[in-house]
């Protein structure tokens, strides 16, 4: 999942970013609002986190131009204010959440994962494909009840392509949702990851489920053995 932070401060974008990191999201900064929506338009982000109090425009006045071009991405408002009037200022201004600093890190992720599950973008808390089923509010992923352990990039990979099962998705595509703007274009990286996850999760005896579409990306689907990787 790819997330955008708008984040002025350097020691609380720093804080968010290595954590977010580790958790297994692509994360691109922005550290003033105008910057804010650049990002926000040149890419397509499964989630923002942006504060309110920003230097050349307010996180309120960003969110409102997002949402006044059409921009449905789940946005987690972070804030020094928190009264009651700050809040419905920024859910009415078009915010998902709320997260009033200082605040617990291991809260910030909860509601992250709370946005990405919601509609219409990401609907269901326990994805499955065959017998692969990965349960995104508890981060387990299993096959056949085999437990399934997997690094923060392969869990972002797999659940990126087990959301759009039965579709062929490009390498850009990969790329610009579990990647970075920090990603320079090497495709060989995402083949390799597809061949992490494969040895992962295809045992033996089992279909292989992620299929490689030659010249074109990956698949993943329960029905449709895979062509050998590339």
């Amino acid at each position: 999942m790819r997330i955008l932070l708008i984040e002025d401060d350097s020691g609380i974008s720093r804080f968010i970013q290595q954590g977010l990191s580790e958790a297994g999201y692509a994360i691109d900064v922005a550290s003033d609002g105008p910057e804010g929506v650049r990002f926000a338009e040149a890419a397509d982000y499964d989630a923002i986190v942006l504060d309110v109090l920003l230097p050349g425009q307010d996180g309120l006045s960003v969110l409102k131009i997002l949402r006044q071009r059409g921009l449905q991405t789940p946005v987690l408002l972070l804030t020094a204010l928190d009264t009651v009037e700050d809040r419905v200022l920024g859910l009415d201004a078009g915010a998902d959440d709320y997260l009033t600093k200082p605040f617990d890190f291991t809260e910030l992720l909860a509601r992250l994962r709370a946005l990405l599950r919601r509609p219409p973008l990401h609907a269901d808390v326990v994805l499955k494909v065959g017998d692969l089923q990965m349960d995104t509010a508890h981060r387990i992923v299993k096959r056949d009840e085999h437990q399934i352990d997997l690094s923060p990039r392969e869990y972002s990979l797999l659940e990126y392509l087990m959301r759009n099962a039965d579709h062929v998705l490009s390498r850009t595509q990969i790329a610009q949702h579990v990647w970075s703007f920090d990603f320079y274009g090497d495709f060989k990286v995402i083949d390799v990851y597809v061949g992490y996850l494969r040895r992962k999760i295809d045992q033996q005896g089992s279909p292989s489920l992620i299929r490689t579409v030659r010249g074109v990306g990956y698949s993943i689907n329960a029905n449709v053995d895979p062509s050998p990787a590339e």
